[in-house]
């Protein structure tokens, strides 16, 4: 896939239409709405960091998940990748603005939940 989803939207004269299973904005959105997709934008959302960073920020996750779960997200366009050349190499990540206009629902949705406390809710 070259380019990102916003990039092709772009070249698009008519919106896409996300129940179409041939839709490239389908990806994006299973990306974001993922297990770990919502837990990396929420981790980006006041700075930017670095790849141990967000593995000890997002609890339960491997590196192997959390490296894979960049890569997608990196690749709709979502979040940007920097690697220092150091050794090792530095790696540091954030949110697009596309990325940041992503995650203004998904931030909404953390700081409700969160907030509320509900019948049941162990935290």
């Amino acid at each position: 896939m070259t380019g990102s989803v916003q990039d092709r939207q772009a070249e698009a004269e008519k919106p896409y239409d996300v129940f179409h299973t041939d839709c490239p904005a389908r990806n994006v959105i299973d990306h974001v709405t993922s297990r770990w997709g919502v837990w990396v934008l929420i981790s980006l959302r006041g700075n930017d960091l670095r790849f141990y960073e967000l593995r000890e920020s997002i609890r339960g996750i491997s590196e192997k998940m959390l490296a894979q779960t960049l890569r997608a997200l990196v690749q709709d366009g979502l979040v940007w990748r920097e690697v220092e050349p150091t050794t090792p190499p530095q790696v540091t990540y954030g949110l697009t603005e596309f990325g940041r206009d992503v995650g203004v629902p998904l931030t909404d949705l953390f700081d409700l939940v969160t907030q509320r406390q509900t019948p049941g809710a162990t935290g």
